[in-house]
């Protein structure tokens, strides 16, 4: 399993007390993560605006992760266009799952597959760890 991390699951896991620090700690543990350096400085700007001390935290969490490149490519669906380095990245890295809680921007994609890559939220995937007895 390779997912891709959306900024906002890396935000979220930089967070003290966050439960999503518990499914992440899964996934480095089991599963291949990767996450792009658009993702990556849309958490970062977040964070330094509302919870500066979780930065030295996404450091840590972008360190367990393989970086791809924010690759536009060829996209069998539409989506903003400040969401397509994201997907793009996503696609492009090979990626089987992206992992967002971006329901605005992805919602319609939830729980589809595009170009090989199923677009889960945290609880979709922590369903599908159960099924595969990781948790």
């Amino acid at each position: 399993m390779r997912v891709f991390l959306d900024a906002n699951i890396l935000f979220s896991g930089s967070l003290r007390g966050a439960r999503m620090r518990d499914l992440l700690g899964i996934l480095f543990a089991r599963a291949e993560c990767l996450t792009n350096g658009y993702a990556v400085e849309e958490a970062r700007r977040n964070l330094e605006l509302k919870a500066p001390e979780a930065l030295p935290q996404l450091a840590f969490l972008v360190g367990k992760c393989e970086i791809v490149p924010s690759s536009s490519v060829e996209l069998d669906v539409t989506v903003k266009s400040k969401d397509m380095p994201i997907l793009g990245g996503t696609v492009s890295g090979k990626a089987t799952h992206l992992l967002t809680g971006d329901e605005r921007d992805f919602g319609h994609l939830s729980g589809k597959t595009v170009q090989g890559v199923t677009v889960a939220s945290p609880r979709m995937l922590a369903e599908e760890l159960v099924r595969l007895g990781w948790i």
